[in-house]
């Protein structure tokens, strides 16, 4: 028998993915989808590829009568969510926002990134889903980490689609001010910094360097291309091993030594990396769709390991490669 699902905040960008994911998962029954705004449409009229896919319409009524429920809420609703509406506690909840994701504010949620603690995920009934820098970013350092190899200061580029700010428009998501167009933003500062340094110290005990991060705006709607850099000994083939080694059991994880481009992973779960070794730097490409592996694809791949599943059920997509 189906599992029931129900997802709050469906209207929105990663809502719109997880219904997408969800319908044609082979394992659940997606039984609503809630949005105070879209409240009575169809869903089609909302996420318009889906036209013919389903009869479903938004609701906003929420339903207890659910095995999984997730919450595909801004960051800062989630946790005022769950405090005004109490689930069973068999129900599985996953939450990809950010209110559960450090230390001091998770509870009895777990950090839902999969390669970092399977075990812990299959165990957990409440999941933290990691945020869209974090994922490519930890993924790309992890191996590192795990070998204690990270010795100096990390440095790091990334570049994000348009669709990492949501659906609600400002000033820097409208098209006239994006298309040719690239900036950055919080630059050392940026919100994922700690969860992956809460990470990376739990791998690495002895971690004590500063992570420098810059952030940008792209001209495009989908995708993140993270290129990192640190002190390393050893060479290429070093890397190259040492990430394979690490990432052989992981079925969405890719370690490639051809430089890879982003159309790879567009509409995607796959995270490709490409650790490189130059004049004692390892630089490492990591690039992967933000809506997907950054978010709804990641959180589908939590609930399958929760459930007992295979980890990539619902989850064989193909990228957009053209």
């Amino acid at each position: 028998m189906k599992k029931k699902v129900g997802i709050i905040g469906a209207a929105g960008y990663t809502g719109g993915e997880l219904v997408r994911i969800l319908l044609f998962h082979p394992l659940v029954e997606l039984t609503f989808a809630y949005s105070r705004s879209q409240a009575g449409k169809s869903i089609d009229t909302v996420h318009s590829d889906l036209i013919g896919d389903t009869d479903l319409k938004f609701t906003d009524i929420i339903s207890k009568d659910i095995d999984i429920l997730f919450l595909a809420l801004p960051h800062g609703q989630a946790k005022i969510f769950l405090e005004e509406h109490s689930f069973a506690p068999e129900t599985v909840i996953i939450d990809l926002s950010n209110d559960f994701r450090l230390q001091k504010d998770a509870g009895d949620f777990i950090y839902g990134l999969p390669e970092f603690q399977r075990e812990k995920i299959k165990k957990a009934k409440r999941i933290a889903n990691p945020g869209c820098f974090a994922t490519g970013i930890q993924l790309g350092l992890l191996p590192l980490a795990n070998a204690s190899l990270l010795q100096s200061d990390i440095h790091i580029s990334s570049i994000t689609g348009s669709t990492g700010a949501g659906v609600s428009l400002s000033p820097t998501t409208h098209f006239t001010w994006r298309n040719n167009n690239i900036s950055t933003y919080k630059m050392f500062d940026h919100q994922h910094l700690g969860e992956i340094g809460e990470t990376l110290l739990s791998l690495q005990k002895d971690f004590k360097h500063h992570i420098h991060m810059i952030p940008y705006r792209g001209d495009f709607p989908r995708g993140i291309f993270t290129t990192i850099y640190t002190s390393f000994e050893g060479t290429t083939e070093d890397a190259q091993e040492l990430y394979s080694t690490f990432y052989a059991a992981h079925p969405f994880t890719y370690v490639t030594n051809i430089n890879p481009d982003l159309k790879q992973v567009v509409n995607t779960n796959k995270c490709i990396l490409f650790p490189f070794v130059k004049n004692g730097q390892i630089a490492i490409i990591s690039i992967e769709d933000n809506l997907l592996k950054g978010a709804s694809g990641q959180a589908v791949q939590n609930m399958n390991l929760m459930m007992g599943w295979e980890e990539t059920s619902g989850l064989k997509l193909k990228a957009s490669a053209f």
